[in-house]
This record gives C-alpha cells, sequence and structure tokens, in this order.
C-alpha cells in the first residue's frame, strides 16, 4: 500500500506511541479540564500539528542532521526539557484561587500542545528510529508514500483525542463541584510536567 512495508504494523506502532503516558496526553487532559471540550480539541489539534512538524522533518532529512550531529540534538531535548519544567513549575506555584494557568483562550491550548509536540525529544526519537523502517524501497512511491504515513498518524492521533479529551471532560464536570479537588489535580499535573522536563534532560 503507497509503498509502505507493513501498514498494520505502522499503524499499531503509531497506537501504542500514542497510549504511552507523556506530555502529550497531560495537555489534552489538563486543556480539557480548564477549557471543556472547545480546549481538549484545540489541544489535540496542536498535537496533531506537532507530529506532522515532526514527521515532514524527519522526511526532509533534518532528523538525520539532528542525529548526525550531537549537539544539536542535545540543545534540542535540553529545549523541550526546560519548556516542560517551565509550564510545570508555573502551575505547582500557582496560588489557590488564582486565575488557571490554562484558563485562556482557546487558541492558546494549540499553540502549547504544539510546543509541546515539537519540544519533546521522545517525539523525533520516535519519527528518527521508527518511521523510516516502515518505507519500502522497492516499492516507494515518493511522496505518495511519506504523505500516507503522515496522514495515517495524523487521522489516529485526532482520533485518540477526540475520545481522550471527551472522556476528560466527564471527569472534569463531575470535580468542578470541589475546588480543592482542582487544585490538587493542577498540582499534580505541574508535578508530572516537571519530571519530565527533569527526566528529558537526563536523557531517560
Amino acid at each position: 500500500m503507497f509503498g509502505i512495508a507493513d501498514y498494520g504494523a505502522y499503524v499499531v506502532a503509531v497506537i501504542a506511541f500514542l497510549l504511552i503516558p507523556g506530555p502529550g496526553n497531560l495537555a489534552i487532559i489538563t486543556s480539557t479540564g480548564k477549557g471543556g471540550i472547545a480546549g481538549g480539541l484545540a489541544a489535540t489539534v496542536g498535537i496533531v500539528a506537532g507530529d506532522q512538524v515532526l514527521i515532514w522533518l524527519a522526511v526532509a532529512g533534518v532528523a538525520a542532521l539532528l542525529q548526525a550531529n550531537p549537539a544539536a540534538f542535545a540543545a534540542t531535548q535540553w529545549l523541550g526539557a526546560a519548556y516542560l519544567a517551565w509550564l510545570g513549575v508555573r502551575m505547582l506555584r500557582a496560588r489557590p484561587g488564582a486565575v488557571a494557568l490554562i484558563d485562556i483562550p482557546t487558541g492558546q491550548y494549540f499553540r502549547q500542545s504544539l510546543l509541546i509536540t515539537v519540544l519533546n525529544p521522545k517525539s523525533i526519537v520516535f519519527y528518527m528510529a521508527f518511521f523510516p523502517l516502515f518505507v519500502d524501497p522497492a516499492r516507494h512511491q515518493g511522496w505518495k508514500t511519506f504523505a500516507a504515513l503522515a496522514g495515517t498518524a495524523a487521522a489516529l492521533a485526532l482520533a485518540y483525542g477526540v475520545v481522550a479529551t471527551l472522556l476528560a471532560h466527564v471527569l472534569a464536570s463531575r470535580l468542578k463541584a470541589n475546588p480543592r479537588i482542582g487544585q490538587w489535580l493542577q498540582r499534580v499535573a505541574g508535578g508530572l510536567l516537571l519530571a519530565f522536563g527533569i527526566k528529558l534532560a537526563l536523557g531517560k
């Protein structure tokens, strides 16, 4: 199919990557809790857009350049780690009763999720390591093959984000009656983001 070596395996790999707990999932849950379904969907679109940026950068050879240049890749790791840690610290330092960190226009959910995805070295490593494995050199059809892979990843990420948003919205609506729970969840989310940043900085 379009020069893809094993389309079924590719679909499974992408789904597995989506299910792994990480900043992207946290961004959807947090955005939904603060901005409702609109916030969650905006975050989902941001993640999908970020994935597409990484995929096409990999196609253009930028991923290979990063792999061949340890200094450039290390800079990307530190930049992504610093951004996640900064978001986490802001959430941890938010005062009770203050305006929520992500209680902002829907467009910001998109921008934050886009940045979290693009600056997450794990996403870069995923596409660097696995994306080329599903291209069959003998049946490769140029941009059609890459477009099929990219389109499949986008469709799966969008479907996953919609489901995650709806589930998170149901949970959030039941917790709105208790502000203390919301504050606690924000601190937990902040701690997780800070932990992600530290983990990425350590390269683990």
